[in-house]
């Protein structure tokens, strides 16, 4: 198999997983843990942007936006509710694992997360046996979807932005690195996403 693709970047939540601490994860702990609605999102919109890029750690935001007043449940408990809401998505991963397997590109991930769930989700979604590298805006500095980040990423690995492909749920992630010169691919489900790679990796281009 010939490709014109010398880089290929996953994004983790949405794509391999479900996503880490997103709307829906965040309703699931305002129900279980009875939290105000709206005074925990106005306290997470105000350090999910310092949580993501590794300026505050996990327990620093969850001081400010759960345990900014006694709770009836302790930080262990909410941490471990966090991370029990991460889903590993098999037939995705098998998509990934097949082209780690076929030793054609080189790869990575590229997301926006905290430290402490990084870890865990590489860990849990056995990503360390796939992925060399991991691209995390809490290790980066930055997030997506500026343009600091695709830029960071295409410097330290020195590849190409018309010979990297970067595979995310998101099109607001893609656009930015379209505009540097990258591949992308909008992930909708595995069967998709397994196409469209065999379709690009083989022929240089992708219908869609």
């Amino acid at each position: 198999m010939s490709s014109s693709v010398e880089l290929v970047l996953f994004d983790v939540g949405g794509v391999l997983g479900s996503n880490g601490w997103d709307r829906e994860q965040r309703e699931n702990a305002v129900e279980r843990f009875h939290l105000d609605a709206d005074d925990f999102q106005y306290r997470h919109e105000e350090t999910v942007g310092a949580l993501e890029a590794g300026q505050i750690s996990l327990d620093e935001y969850l001081d400010v936006t759960v345990f900014c007043e006694r709770r009836s449940f302790s930080k262990d408990e909410f941490r471990r509710f966090m991370f029990e809401q991460s889903v590993a998505w098999p037939d995705s991963i098998a998509v990934a694992r097949d082209l780690a397997d076929s030793s054609v590109v080189r790869m990575a991930t590229l997301n926006n997360e905290c430290a402490e769930l990084n870890a865990y989700r590489i860990q849990h979604f056995g990503l360390a046996d796939i992925f060399p590298t991991f691209f995390t805006s809490c290790w980066l500095g930055t997030r997506k979807p500026t343009h600091e980040i695709y830029q960071r990423v295409l410097g330290m690995t020195q590849a190409d932005p018309v010979r990297t492909l970067f595979i995310d749920d998101r099109v607001q992630n893609l656009r930015p690195a379209e505009a540097l010169g990258m591949r992308t691919i909008h992930f909708r489900d595995a069967g998709q996403l397994r196409a469209e790679l065999s379709e690009l990796l083989t022929t240089g281009r992708v219908s869609s």
